[in-house]
């Protein structure tokens, strides 16, 4: 019992350094976070306990509920799109087809290291219709270009970042799953007389809804997260992006900009538990098509 028990402590012994930052950096400020969205920084009275009250009003809020529809059509479009294309990707370099596959890939993944703000500042001023790449064409041309800034394409060309940011993450995810696929497979299709087209859809893509799903929870969560690009075009697009145009830039602005404190909390933990519930789901669906 005494060498059990001893065995016990030495595994908690090599977790709890990983417990203690894990409840420092990740529960506590979750905790503090639920504790501020109970409580209202009022006028007169100072800070009162108002209880379920925000999350009553972010329930009601046309604002939060504006800035979740667009994050929702931003998932909608972009992750299907980015998803494809690094499915077709990782398809063409583990075909062994690809001149040059291995510079290919590092040029596809090398995106994915620039830091987002720089990215997106790249963007914005290729974006740019009066000091940009799309204002040297209209100007050496005599065109007249749609302008990826205005509100109309505002949140196509934040997704037009994004992609070019992630899709060479999730190629290496996919990629990487290609590669533990048992070369026997391939040889045994390939006596049999199977095209590349009938190993793809035989052996490549049931190997792959396991990595799909992951990259699929991954960008739905990040698509959730919107908040890097964004603010940062908003500088060059004040006009097309609001306060709300995003939850989490919404959280922002309702903090260090209206110093609701109290309430930008209760919107991130709402954002939070909606996020949580469609990637589960999403996560449940995927797992009952495996079995299926």
């Amino acid at each position: 019992m005494a060498t059990r028990k001893r065995r016990s402590l030495t595994g908690w012994r090599f977790v709890a350094p990983f417990m203690a930052v894990f409840a420092l950096v990740f529960l506590a400020p979750i905790g503090y976070s639920i504790y501020l969205s109970l409580y209202r920084t009022k006028l007169i009275g100072g800070t009162a306990f108002v209880g379920i009250d925000n999350y009553t009003k972010a329930i009601d809020d046309p604002q939060f509920w504006s800035a979740f529809g667009r994050v929702a059509l931003f998932l909608a479009v972009q992750v299907p799109i980015m998803l494809l294309l690094a499915l077709f990707l990782a398809l063409a370099i583990d075909s062994g087809r690809l001149y040059g596959a291995s510079f290919f890939r590092i040029s596809v993944f090398l995106p994915y290291a620039v830091p987002a703000v720089v990215a997106t500042l790249l963007w914005g001023f290729i974006y740019g219709n009066r000091f940009g790449l799309v204002a040297n064409i209209n100007e050496r041309f005599g065109v007249t270009l749609p302008d990826p800034l205005a509100p109309d394409y505002i949140l196509a060309s934040i997704g037009n970042v994004v992609t070019w940011e992630f899709v060479g993450y999730n190629m290496l995810i996919l990629y990487s799953a290609l590669r533990v696929v048992n070369p026997a497979l391939y040889e045994a299709a390939a006596l049999d007389g199977a095209g590349q087209f009938r190993i793809i859809r035989a052996i490549k893509l049931p190997a792959l809804r396991g990595p799909l799903l992951i990259a699929t929870i991954f960008s739905i969560i990040g698509s959730f997260q919107l908040f890097s690009e964004p603010s940062i075009l908003r500088i060059l697009a004040p006009n097309s992006i609001t306060t709300f145009f995003t939850p989490n830039l919404y959280a922002y602005y309702l903090s260090f900009g209206g110093q609701q404190y109290n309430y930008a909390a209760t919107v991130a933990i709402v954002m939070g538990v909606l996020t949580m519930l469609i990637a589960y789901a999403v996560q449940l669906r995927g797992l009952r098509r495996a079995e299926a």
